[in-house]
C-alpha cells in the first residue's frame, strides 16, 4: 500500500509519518466516540490516540495537509489542526466560526490554506497561519461537501437542496448552479484528479457523472453523460480512485460497491464489498488504487 491521503467521517489514511509513528501507512480515524486514533494498517493495532479529554463534540471529518505533517478535524462546529509528528494531545490551532456542524475539509495543494463547509450554510476558507477564517460564502443552504477542483481556482460545493454549486475564487461568486433532482439532498461529489468529470450521488441512492469541458462559459461547460443507480438506500459517500478509474459508493444498506468508470464516463459495477453491520460512512483508497479501507 503506497501513500494515501483522506478525509471523512471516520476514516484518514496518510502517508509514512516522522517520529512517534514510524509507520509505512497510517489510519487516521475520528467518530462519535470524540477520540482521533492513529492505526497501524496492517496489524489493525491502534499505535496513538488524541484522547480530547473534557472536549465535547464527535469528529465529524478528517483531512490531511498536502506536506502531511497536519490533520486537520472538523470537530462540530470547529476545526481542529493537530501536528502528525507531535504526541501531544493539544490542537496547534483550532479554527471557530461556523455556528453548526462542519460536514467536509478539503485542503489548497499548496497546504497553505483548507476549506470548510457547514450545516450552518456557509463554506469558509482558514488560513494555516491562523484561526481566522479570511473568506466566507454564503450557500443559502446546509453544505454537505465541498472539494477544490484540481485547477486549485475553484470550489464545487454540494447541498441539502440537491444543489451542486461553483465558486471562483478570483471573484468571490458563484458561477454555476446546478440540480439534477431538485429538493433530493446531494450527499457526496466526487472529481478526476485531471478535472475532466465530476460525480455527484444524492440522498437516493442516485449517482450523476458530468463531462467537465474546456468551455469558456461556465452554463456549458458541465455535460451531464451518465445517471444510475447505486444503492436503493441512503447513500452517505462517494469516492474516485486516485487514478480516477474506479468509484467507490457507500451506502445505509451496509454495503460499499466498487464501478468500473469506462472511456465514456459510463459506470460498469464491478464488486459489491460486504462485511459492515451497520451503515458505512466513509471510505479512502491507497494511493495506488489497489486499496480500499472503509
Amino acid at each position: 500500500m503506497r501513500r494515501n491521503q483522506y478525509s471523512g467521517t471516520s476514516v484518514a489514511a496518510p502517508p509514512q509519518a516522522q517520529a512517534p509513528i514510524d509507520l509505512s501507512v497510517v489510519l487516521v480515524t475520528g467518530g462519535y466516540d470524540h477520540e482521533i486514533r492513529f492505526w497501524e494498517a496492517w496489524s489493525g493495532i491502534c499505535s496513538r490516540t488524541i484522547a480530547r479529554t473534557g472536549e465535547s463534540g464527535q469528529v465529524n471529518r478528517i483531512a490531511i495537509s498536502p506536506d502531511k505533517r497536519f490533520i486537520a478535524a472538523a470537530i462540530h462546529k470547529k476545526v481542529a489542526v493537530y501536528d502528525i509528528a507531535s504526541p501531544a494531545n493539544t490542537p496547534i490551532n483550532v479554527c471557530e466560526g461556523h455556528t453548526q456542524n462542519v460536514t467536509s475539509i478539503s485542503y489548497h495543494s499548496d497546504g497553505k490554506w483548507f476549506v470548510t463547509g457547514s450545516e450552518d450554510g456557509t463554506i469558509r476558507i482558514w488560513d494555516m497561519r491562523s484561526n481566522q477564517s479570511h473568506r466566507t460564502y454564503d450557500n443559502q443552504s446546509p453544505v454537505n461537501d465541498v472539494l477544490i477542483h484540481p485547477n486549485q481556482g475553484e470550489l464545487i460545493s454540494a447541498d441539502q437542496n440537491g444543489n451542486i454549486k461553483q465558486w471562483v475564487l478570483s471573484t468571490n461568486e458563484c458561477d454555476l448552479e446546478l440540480a439534477p433532482e431538485a429538493d433530493v439532498p446531494m450527499r457526496s461529489i466526487t472529481m478526476a484528479h485531471d478535472g475532466s468529470f465530476l460525480i455527484a450521488a444524492n440522498h437516493e441512492g442516485n449517482c450523476f457523472v458530468w463531462r467537465v469541458t474546456d468551455d469558456p462559459n461556465p452554463q456549458t461547460r458541465f455535460k451531464a453523460v451518465h445517471k444510475f443507480k447505486a444503492h436503493n438506500n441512503y447513500l452517505t459517500r462517494c469516492i474516485l480512485s486516485p487514478d480516477s478509474h474506479l468509484l467507490a459508493t457507500c451506502s445505509a444498506d451496509t454495503t460499499i460497491k466498487i464501478w468500473q468508470i469506462e472511456s465514456n464516463y459510463t459506470a460498469t459495477p464491478k464488486k459489491v464489498l460486504v462485511g459492515h453491520q451497520r451503515w458505512v460512512w466513509d471510505a479512502a483508497f491507497s494511493a495506488d488504487s489497489a486499496y480500499l479501507v472503509s
